[in-house]
């Protein structure tokens, strides 16, 4: 990539720029240790040490120069630790005006600063993983929620690549088959018969495997839910309920709420953009009008709306859709229909049952997504799973209608291409670039 030069010795703050106990500071490439060793009070501890092993220090400003930091340098070997690279990871206190001073003084003797997943994008490029461990790991550090942290490290550690290389190795076997029966005259060959069920297997497992990414997506980048319904039904009470903290500002004063309020939750591991709006009704206040008119916006982009109902004083009850869920309020007051999700979020008798309808319906049409399956997020893989797919369903399609073979050794071909490109190994460098660029500095 011509973003990044493989050749230069590259360093970054790998944990946040703030004041904190400890920071750390990672460093990779060739001589890297020898370089460091004139900043560093034990230079031949530093130079000498064995993989993955400890040297205790302190950083300089040059040989005989003033000490920066007390530190431990975690040391790596080439064809080891993260990148592959030699590297070092040095622990020190997290002072910003000491960092900032390391920092430059690593720039002075000669690093570069790393641009963001230049780390990342070395150990690809020496093998420590494939293209989908690559992006598993931007994924895992910007997961939102317990249950996509978690569907985050399955990836990472190669749950998503074994599939794809299983998927590889099936198409091999097939691509296999139908090039012998291309490359030798039909005298030479017993009678050739398509392996239509390996293909047919195959074609579905791929296919399942894109269908996971609309819950991949749920989980790693959350849904936004909006709370509606008439003044004074009991919105930001249940806007408050649902965050466990007092966010929105609960009156009897109709039209209180004049503008949407939001903030983020975890519903049943999915992450929640959750919004409080203005009340729906006739209003002659302009300022309240307008908040009403976002209200109706959010309504258009929410992925659920929760349309709350005041059962002491219905009045319009909207139709309950896939996307609009239908809850009654003030139960402990006014007992609501037979079979209707109802809760009181004055007490919170309710709450936990209207938590599982919403779970519920995010979730509907998802399937299994049990932790043992693997479940996508990215939408290049999504994209080109797709492609497979829709590539093996086309041979299908063509082996039944019996054309010959040369055509459809093309879509099995594409295929293969597609599987490739998901794994790097014939990945365009500008969808490598857009990629490890948007990687957070320091990974």
């Amino acid at each position: 990539m011509e973003s990044y030069n493989t050749d230069d010795i590259i360093f970054a703050l790998a944990t946040p720029w703030a004041q904190s106990a400890l920071s750390v500071i990672r460093v990779s490439g060739e001589g890297c240790r020898n370089l460091l060793a004139s900043c560093f009070s034990r230079p031949s501890a530093l130079v000498q040490a064995a993989n993955a092993t400890l040297v205790h220090g302190y950083i300089t400003d040059g040989k005989e120069g003033e000490k920066l930091d007390e530190v431990v340098a975690a040391v790596y070997t080439e064809g080891h630790g993260y990148t592959a690279e030699e590297a070092v990871e040095f622990t020190c206190h997290g002072s910003l005006p000491g960092l900032t001073r390391i920092l430059a003084l690593f720039k002075r003797i000669g690093m570069r600063s790393a641009q963001g997943g230049e780390f990342t994008f070395r150990a690809f490029l020496h093998g420590r993983m494939d293209l989908t461990q690559a992006e598993a790991v931007q994924e895992l550090v910007s997961s939102q929620s317990e249950r996509s942290q978690a569907l985050a490290l399955s990836r990472l550690e190669g749950g998503l690549r074994e599939q794809i290389t299983a998927a590889k190795e099936e198409l091999l076997t097939i691509l296999a088959a139908v090039e012998v029966q291309l490359d030798y005259a039909e005298d030479e060959l017993d009678e050739f018969v398509f392996p239509r069920q390996m293909l047919a297997q195959l074609q579905h497992s791929v296919s399942v495997l894109a269908s996971t990414y609309s819950v991949g997506k749920m989980y790693g980048q959350g849904a936004r839910i909006v709370l509606a319904g008439a003044t004074n039904a009991g919105k930001s009470s249940l806007f408050n309920l649902l965050l466990k903290q007092d966010r929105s500002i609960v009156s009897n004063v109709r039209g209180t709420t004049r503008d949407y309020i939001e903030a983020d939750c975890s519903i049943q591991g999915i992450p929640i953009r959750l919004y409080d709006t203005a009340g729906l009704r006739e209003s002659s206040d302009s300022i309240e009008n307008e908040g009403i008119k976002k209200t109706e916006r959010l309504i258009g982009q929410a992925d659920l709306v929760i349309y709350l109902i005041d059962s002491t004083d219905i009045a319009h009850i909207p139709p309950q859709d896939a996307k609009t869920l239908l809850v009654y309020n003030k139960s402990d007051l006014v007992k609501p229909p037979q079979g209707a999700l109802a809760i009181s979020a004055q007490s919170g008798e309710g709450v936990s049952s209207l938590v599982e309808a919403i779970a519920s319906r995010l979730t509907s049409g998802f399937g299994s997504t049990g932790d043992e399956q693997v479940i996508i997020e990215s939408e290049r893989q999504h994209l080109l799973l797709e492609q497979t797919a829709e590539a093996l369903k086309r041979a299908l399609e063509l082996v039944d209608a019996d054309v010959p073979l040369d055509i459809t050794a093309v879509e099995l071909g594409d295929a293969m291409q597609n599987l490739g490109e998901l794994t790097g190994e014939v990945t365009p460098a500008d969808i490598l670039h857009k990629i490890f660029s948007g990687f957070c500095v320091g990974k």
